[in-house]
């Protein structure tokens, strides 16, 4: 037996002597991390408390910047596929995953911007790719064009932050008046937000399906009150993208729901120079998570050609 499935199956056996579906999935997700070599680590910057993957390697530094209800997790399958020449550092944005909920605090891009860049100067990083998908995207494009002498390149999957021509399933599912299908509210809820996100949903194990589902609920309201800042902010991104002259490359599943890929269309019209457009076939709102491999494979090719140019 290969030393990882030992290490697995070691985790899961250690879980299962305790009867807590918490527990398991601590299990399962310290064997994720694990498998993908990632370091768990913790700092605490002004109000918030920063929790943050990070691989081993050394190398070209991605910031990896999570979307909407998400986590550094979102990252982690996409992390193993880098080798040595780089490394990954993921973290919980405030109000998200194991960072702090502070009621009455602004959870918009421009504060987020904001304390991911004191998140940076804090574990002392200096130039790195920035990439984010969908509200992770929006941050990472405002961060670029705030502090573009840090970004060596920027790597928007699925981005929010800019008006689609045309209207994604999520929208128009909104303008007549139906739940937003981010927000979950019972585990059928759940359901139906996998497979509205992917087109090939993500293998999840029992126990940690049920743990996502009840935190995903658990969060409704929190979840409503951040998304209901973001709406009142509008198209932050947009608005910045002429001024960002960092080299930017943009992918994109071409079955995503929630934003739609005529986005790419005002991203080559509105940024000079133009971006680099990747398009996945058959790939919902979450490159990464659902193709972690290929996702992984498009930004290493990237960064390297950056390196040859």
């Amino acid at each position: 037996m290969k030393p990882i499935f030992f290490r697995f199956y070691f985790l899961i056996a250690f879980a299962s002597l305790g009867s807590c579906t918490s527990l398991l999935h601590k299990t399962g997700l310290l064997w994720e991390r694990s498998y993908s070599d990632i370091e768990s680590n913790v700092i605490i910057v002004d109000k918030f408390v920063w929790h943050y993957s990070e691989t081993g390697n050394q190398g070209e530094v991605i910031l990896a910047i999570h979307g909407f209800g998400g986590d550094r997790d979102h990252w982690t399958r996409f992390a193993r596929h880098f080798g040595p020449g780089f490394k990954v550092v993921a973290p919980d944005l405030p109000g998200f995953g194991q960072n702090l909920k502070i009621p009455g605090e602004s959870y918009t891009i421009a504060e987020q911007v904001k304390r991911l860049h004191e998140f940076v100067q804090a574990i002392d990083l200096k130039q790195f790719h920035i990439v984010g998908n969908s509200m992770g995207g929006h941050i990472a494009g405002v961060y670029a064009a705030t502090y573009p002498n840090e970004v060596k390149s920027l790597i928007l999957i699925d981005n929010a932050g800019v008006k689609s021509p045309n209207p994604s399933k999520m929208q128009t599912m909104m303008q007549n008046g139906e739940p937003n299908p981010l927000l979950v509210t019972n585990v059928e809820d759940f359901d139906r937000l996998m497979a509205f996100s992917f087109v090939r949903p993500p293998y999840i194990p029992g126990f940690m399906k049920s743990h996502f589902a009840n935190r995903a609920i658990e969060n409704r309201s929190w979840n409503e009150s951040i998304f209901q800042q973001l709406r009142a902010e509008g198209y932050l991104l947009e608005s910045k993208l002429s001024s960002i002259k960092t080299k930017t490359f943009v992918i994109w599943g071409d079955s995503d729901r929630v934003i739609d890929v005529s986005v790419t269309d005002v991203l080559k019209q509105k940024m000079k120079p133009s971006p680099k457009v990747e398009i996945m076939y058959q790939v919902g709102h979450a490159p990464m998570i659902e193709a972690p491999e290929d996702t992984a494979n498009l930004v290493i090719n990237w960064i390297q050609s950056l390196k040859q140019k």
